[in-house]
């Protein structure tokens, strides 16, 4: 206390007696704490001192004001509404573009009057903020799978994180800085994307599980599982969600790597989760047959959607209340949460896999017959399906661009490999993970035949083509884009991500990068 208030009595002498050279030391109020100090400095040590306190003398009087200022601001801010806070924050933001645009056009012409220079240059700035508007909700694709460049022979994918067992999921953060990945043995790694280095996120104890609501573990089972199916990240980066066969969501600080919540619900283990853009609203699905609805930020639960048939498999949010899953049932289903309806599209005699959105109307899926399917909101059936798309050959070749369309010739169609050309059935040409570059034509798809491939999705011809194939031994259980396009990342394992029915030991657990070149 009595250093504190030693500061405020220099803060003010110093305002009392501006310009003036003032020294703690000459002031009998402070002479007892310059002995337990003891100072022991040279008379040039001294000077130092003293001009530094005479700049200080000039600028104590502006520093004082500028605090005033500060919390005046802080007060002013505080009595806004969340209106009055989205329409400051978007004026913020549209200076912002202003002055980027300005710095662009500083080299043009000063030929140019100041009105029309003004009025140009408002123009472009809204016609930026029309285009990410329409980007980020969906309406407009951009368009790069023409950009992207056949990959060389050394830019293929390259381990980036390891784990002990097979990787189960993989997520990014918004910026594409972080990334984040789980395994079956329930490890939980938060990694640099640029450099690799890794921290894993620790288990609390059973004690601490229950304090942040778990509940106890259902059947034989002693203590809570800790196998990882599912992960998913908030748009702020703030919270990390993970589901498993303990039945449980947990929610994660990724600042801190610290766990913050255990939400209880579900009777099955929970396979997939998914954020909404924009919002810490967390939709997870389970075994249990059910979607339901959480509040990150409050902690709390809010709905549960019922619909699905059999297990649910995938799913998959945008920026709009509308979720997109796919269960073992042979159904794909678009929640409309806001109306409580629900769509329903049936896959033609498979069982559908995984699931993504292009855009608000328009949807990819992956099935355990090889196949991809292309989907929009006007028909109940496929608009376009990709046949094979990673079938197996015998020799093991890698497919060329002209290959694929149908069933192309000098494939073994699935049901008809043989064990001695390559060990596998016909669940290794299952499509276990399909990703789409956010709001655009660039898609991938991931098996266990040896290769992730790239498609382009046709805006006006609603199909798919083939792009590339990115050679990658193992099971493909999760994929994700970075915002940009520019790199891939797949989340690889010896075993599929659901059982133990197959076995690649030639494959490497961990994250595997691509880079991507866009021309």
């Amino acid at each position: 206390m009595k250093v504190k208030t030693s500061k405020k009595k220099v803060s003010v002498s110093k305002g009392t007696r501006k310009g003036k050279i003032f020294s703690i030391d000459e002031d009998s109020f402070f002479r007892h704490e310059s002995k337990r100090r003891r100072k022991t400095k040279d008379e040039d040590a001294e000077d130092d001192i003293i001009e530094s306190e005479e700049e200080d003398d000039e600028e104590g009087t502006g520093s004082d004001a500028d605090g005033r200022e500060e919390r005046q601001e802080e007060d002013e801010f505080a009595a806004e509404t969340a209106d009055e806070k989205r329409l400051r924050v978007a004026k913020a933001y549209v200076e912002k573009i202003r002055g980027i645009v300005s710095r662009e056009r500083e080299d043009e012409e000063e030929s140019e009057g100041a009105e029309e220079r003004e009025g140009q240059r408002d123009s472009l700035v809204a016609e930026i903020l029309q285009q990410e508007q329409l980007e980020e909700s969906g309406r407009v694709r951009r368009l790069i799978a023409s950009r992207v460049q056949k990959p060389e022979t050394v830019d293929e994918f390259r381990v980036l994180v390891k784990h002990r067992q097979s990787v189960t999921a993989v997520a990014l953060s918004e910026d594409d800085s972080k990334g984040f990945s789980a395994s079956k043995d329930g490890t939980i790694v938060q990694w640099d994307v640029d450099s690799g280095k890794g921290e894993k996120y620790m288990w609390p104890t059973e004690e601490v599980l229950k304090s942040h609501g778990a509940k106890d573990p259902q059947g034989r089972a002693m203590k809570h599982s800790k196998h990882v199916l599912a992960l998913a990240v908030s748009s702020d980066g703030r919270y990390l969600a993970s589901g498993g066969f303990d039945r449980h969501v947990h929610l994660w600080d990724t600042r801190t790597r610290e766990h913050l919540q255990a939400f209880p619900g579900h009777r099955g283990p929970v396979s997939c989760l998914t954020f909404r853009q924009g919002t810490s609203e967390l939709f997870s699905g389970s075994f249990d047959r059910t979607v339901k609805i959480w509040s990150a930020e409050d902690r709390a639960y809010i709905n549960s959607l019922f619909g699905h048939q059999s297990e649910v498999l995938s799913i998959d949010c945008l920026r709009k209340e509308r979720v997109l899953t796919v269960g073992r049932d042979r159904s794909m289903q678009l929640w409309k949460v806001p109306e409580e309806s629900r769509l329903v599209f049936r896959a033609p005699a498979s069982s559908l896999e995984c699931c993504c959105f292009i855009n608000n109307d328009e949807f990819l899926s992956g099935s355990d017959d090889g196949n991809i399917e292309l989907w929009g909101m006007l028909r109940k059936k496929p608009v376009y399906i990709v046949k094979n798309a990673h079938a197996l050959s015998a020799t093991l070749r890698q497919p060329e661009q002209s290959d694929v369309g149908k069933i192309p010739n000098g494939y073994i169609e699935n049901g008809s490999h043989n064990h001695e050309d390559y060990n596998c059935s016909t669940a290794y040409s299952w499509v276990s993970s399909v990703t789409v570059c956010r709001s655009s034509d660039l898609a991938a798809s991931g098996a266990a035949n040896g290769s992730v491939r790239l498609w382009a999705i046709g805006s006006e011809t609603k199909d798919i083509r083939p792009l590339f194939n990115l050679p990658l031994v193992g099971f493909v259980n999760s994929l994700a884009f970075s915002k940009s396009g520019q790199f891939l990342v797949a989340g690889v394992g010896q075993e599929p991500r659901l059982g133990r029915w197959g076995r690649l030991p030639a494959a490497r657990n961990g994250v595997a990068v691509q880079s991507l070149k866009l021309s």
